[in-house]
Parts: structure tokens; C-alpha cells; sequence
């Protein structure tokens, strides 16, 4: 390069990391500028659990050994299905919040202390392998279904009253935002059951999945909820395990992602025919993770990824033949891979990545309302 293009590259340069340094200033400021909820009450699936299924007697769907957890604080494999922190521990963290503890950690007679204290700030139900519909664990009574998650809700809330009062508990729980991500294992289920696709088709299967959510989430609203983010089912075809392992290209599955689209279609409309009836006694946000994904996948440098088809901690093709274990092989980065493991649970790279989507995103992904909108309502 001739010498004196030398100054101009340096201002370029200059210029380019302003650009670059304004921009993360700019996002710290709009993350430093969220509204304050007092408490974060988290249901679902493996994709928010943080340890619930720690507590089963018996139950193979958890995630309580390395190299799960290398990445949390003190190395400790916690019952995350991640080498980090999760969704549900990123938006704690966003929101100023401590980190939601496992309901199932605040048992027993000598801990009521401790569950009336957590009551107040959030409490995570979610279990790994949980559907909406009860039978749809790959484990058979070794997770905790939506329905049984709402029933310890209840000990939540009763706690939560005994604590603050009546009054100001509804105050409470009006401003406090429901987390709820599930649906994911009852597409699984009914990929894997002859049985069940042979009743019913796929949009019908879908629909009844939905329409069962509908009275759970109103179940939930009915106890003083107002406000919710919901996430859709991500793209299932496309986590590595479901991913065609003949070809060199590793095509997502077709399938699994048609019945996902499905699911998410009517999802999207059970919300706002709820919202409709329910009128200013619900607000929510809805979040698109099937688009989200889909367009980090299609153009993973953008987003900060290397790699979005494999699993960073597994085995044989893709390292998605056999679970993370503790004698898998370890990607060496894991902040350029949005895949932790074989199901597709995402790293904590990848959870921040959508977290902040989630978050401040309006125009691709969340509807009606950006978390941020929706807790500011």
C-alpha cells in the first residue's frame, strides 16, 4: 500500500472502532435503561430448567455432571443443559434479579425461609424433558409436566401472599414478568409416536397441544399474572441430532421443522384471540425463535458464530451421535457455537445472543411487544 494511504487507513480504522465502541455504548445504555420488575417466575423445559430435575429420584433427564456446567460459575454442572448460563438465568441477570432457584430446591419443612424469600424475587419451575401435555417426556414420569408446574406455582403464590399480604402481592405479581417456554418435547413426541400420528394429523395434533396451553396459561393469569414472554418452538429440524448425518451438507430436518412452523402458526393466534378476551388482565410478548434461529444459522458471522450445525460438547458425526458426558469432546471456543449439545440447547453465547433479540428487537421477532415494551406497559 502506497505510504500515503497510511493516514487515511488510520482514521478509517479510528473511525470504524467509535462506530463499533458507540454502538456497544449505545446497547449497554438501552440494557441500563430497562424498567425494574420485582420478581421473574420461570416455566417450562430444558431449554430454562436450572436444576429442578436434580431432585427427581431416578431421573436420567438431567444434566448434573461435566463437562455441562464448564462454563458457570465455579465450573459447576448445576442441572443446566449448557456450558453456562441459560435464558433464564440471562434475563435475571438483565433485569438486576438473582437467579431463579429449582422450585424443587425450596422443599422441605426447614426451608421456608428461603422459599418465602425467593418467592418475592422469582422461582424457576421449568423441568428438562417437560411438555404440555403430560405424556410427552422421552422419560416417562422423569419430568416435571407443565401441569404439575402450575401446581407448584400455587405453594409459590401462597408463600408470596403469606409474605407481603394480599394486597400487595397482586401489586406484586402484576408487575412481575411469566417466562414460559414449552412445546418443543410434545412436537418430539409425536414425531416419535406411531400411535399418536396415526389419530392425528399434523395440524390437528398441533392444535390440540395449543389448546391445552390456552387453559394453562390462563390457569396461570388467573392467580394474578399479567404479564408473560412466550417463546415459540424453535427450528427442531435443525439441532444437530435431527440433522441428516449422510451427506456432507447435513440438510436440517423437513419434518421437524414443518410440524415446529405449525405449532408456532396457531400459537401465534391462540395468544391474541386470549389477549382479545382478556383484554388490559393480560399483556405479553411472543417471541419468534424459529425466525431468530433461522437467521443466525443463515448467516452465523454476523451474529459472532463459526459454527451452528455441530454440538460443542458430544461425539461421532457432528458430536451429536451421544450426549455431552463428562469424557466428550469439548469445543475449544464456545462463544462460536450456537449449539451446546446433541438437542439443541443453545450455548450461553447463543442464549445472550436471543436474550438480546428478545429484548430490543422489534422488528423481526417479537410481537406485539419487545420484553422491554412489555415490562415498561
Amino acid at each position: 500500500m502506497p505510504a500515503n494511504n497510511l493516514p487515511f487507513l488510520t482514521f478509517f480504522l479510528l473511525f470504524l472502532g467509535i462506530l463499533r465502541f458507540n454502538s456497544f455504548l449505545g446497547l449497554e445504555a438501552a440494557a441500563g435503561k430497562l424498567d425494574p420488575i420485582p420478581g421473574v417466575y420461570v416455566f417450562g423445559d430444558s431449554l430454562v430448567d436450572v436444576g429442578n430435575n436434580n431432585y427427581l429420584p431416578f431421573s436420567l433427564a438431567r444434566s448434573n455432571y461435566p463437562r455441562n456446567g464448564v462454563d458457570f460459575p465455579k465450573k459447576k454442572a448445576t442441572g443446566r443443559y449448557c456450558n453456562g448460563k441459560n435464558f433464564a438465568d440471562v434475563i435475571a441477570e438483565k433485569f438486576g434479579l438473582p437467579l431463579t432457584p429449582p422450585y424443587l430446591s425450596l422443599r422441605g419443612l426447614l426451608k421456608w425461609r428461603k422459599r418465602e424469600s425467593a418467592a418475592v424475587t422469582g422461582v424457576n419451575f421449568a423441568s428438562g424433558g417437560a411438555g404440555i401435555f403430560d405424556g410427552s417426556s422421552q422419560f416417562p414420569g422423569q419430568a416435571i409436566p407443565l401441569s404439575q408446574q402450575l401446581k407448584h406455582w400455587l405453594s409459590i403464590r401462597n408463600a408470596l401472599t403469606r409474605k407481603l399480604g394480599q394486597s400487595k402481592a397482586q401489586i406484586h405479581l402484576s408487575k412481575s414478568l411469566f417466562v414460559v417456554v414449552i412445546g418443543s418435547n410434545d412436537l418430539l413426541n409425536y414425531m416419535r409416536s406411531s400411535e399418536i400420528r396415526k389419530k392425528s394429523s399434523p395440524q390437528q395434533y398441533t392444535q390440540s397441544v395449543v389448546d391445552k396451553f390456552r387453559a394453562q396459561l390462563k390457569t396461570i393469569q388467573e392467580t394474578g399474572a399479567r404479564r408473560f414472554l412466550i417463546l415459540g418452538v424453535p427450528q427442531l429440524g435443525c439441532m444437530p441430532s435431527r440433522r441428516e448425518k449422510n451427506s456432507t451438507t447435513h440438510e436440517c430436518n423437513k419434518e421437524a421443522n414443518m410440524l415446529a412452523s405449525l405449532y408456532n402458526e396457531a400459537l401465534i393466534k391462540m395468544l391474541q384471540q386470549l389477549k382479545e378476551e382478556l383484554k388490559s388482565s393480560m399483556a405479553y410478548s411472543y417471541f419468534d425463535i424459529f425466525k431468530s434461529l433461522h437467521d443466525i444459522i443463515s448467516n452465523p458471522a454476523h451474529y459472532g458464530f463459526s459454527d451452528v450445525t455441530s454440538a460443542c460438547c458430544g461425539s461421532g458425526v457432528l458430536n451429536a451421535e451421544f450426549p455431552c458426558f463428562p469424557l466428550s469432546n469439548l469445543c475449544s471456543d464456545r462463544t462460536k457455537y450456537l449449539f451446546w449439545d446433541r438437542y439443541g440447547h443453545p450455548t450461553e453465547a447463543a442464549a445472550r445472543t436471543i436474550v438480546n433479540f428478545i429484548l430490543f428487537d422489534d422488528s423481526q421477532y417479537s410481537s406485539p411487544l419487545t420484553l422491554t415494551q412489555l415490562v415498561s406497559s
